[in-house]
């Protein structure tokens, strides 16, 4: 059984999971006629992260949005915010608000609240770690699916990604966060070399 089948990835940190109910996380730079949204999740406020634009694209007058508050206020009204530590159930799809920072470098500070997902999807569970670093609150999540970055400068490293899955405890890993602003293809494939005989499956996923 291929648990990535459902996910698509459409290049940096955006996600498109067909469960149904079809989920966009952090829709950035996507092609216009893309498939209309059930849910739409924003991790935090960056450009590339929380794009009004984006957004519009796929947003339908059902489409729920969630983002924690910093971003909602970029977005266009009937937001749903959420802050790290908050569950809540909407468009049918279960989700949990994990934190997401950076504890080496002050991009992504702690205070500002950032997220990444943990939401069930068509009975599969997603991880979409947002732009962090390795923390303590990812320890034990154990999804089916965990999305982690693995460029550096902003997010975790390759290295440090691998240390982060080892300790998240997902059947697979999908490395995002290369190959728009920062970060290559390299990254990702270091990712699954290092991850190699830890039984994590590594899947790079072909941007669509």
């Amino acid at each position: 059984m291929d648990m990535t089948a459902a996910v698509h990835w459409l290049g940096h940190d955006t996600f498109r999971i067909d469960g149904p109910p079809v989920v966009y996380v952090d829709p950035f730079q996507i092609p216009k006629g893309a498939k209309p949204a059930d849910l739409i999740l924003i991790t935090h406020d960056h450009f590339d992260h929380c794009s009004p634009e984006d957004v519009a694209k796929v947003r339908q007058p059902t489409t729920v949005v969630m983002a924690p508050r910093a971003a909602a206020e970029k977005l266009p009204p009937k937001v749903e915010v959420i802050a790290p530590g908050e569950s809540r159930t909407v468009a049918g799809v279960e989700v949990r608000a994990i934190p997401a920072y950076n504890t080496n470098k002050k991009f992504h500070p702690k205070a500002a609240g950032m997220v990444g997902y943990v939401l069930k999807v068509g009975g599969m569970t997603y991880y979409h770690a947002g732009d962090t670093d390795n923390i303590p609150e990812m320890a034990g999540l154990a999804p089916d699916v965990a999305l982690l970055p693995v460029s550096g400068t902003y997010v975790m490293t390759a290295d440090e990604a691998a240390a982060a899955a080892r300790a998240i405890k997902p059947k697979v890993v999908i490395p995002m966060h290369y190959g728009s602003i920062v970060g290559a293809e390299s990254d990702a494939q270091r990712l699954a070399k290092l991850l190699e005989g830890s039984g994590i499956t590594v899947v790079i996923k072909k941007k669509e």
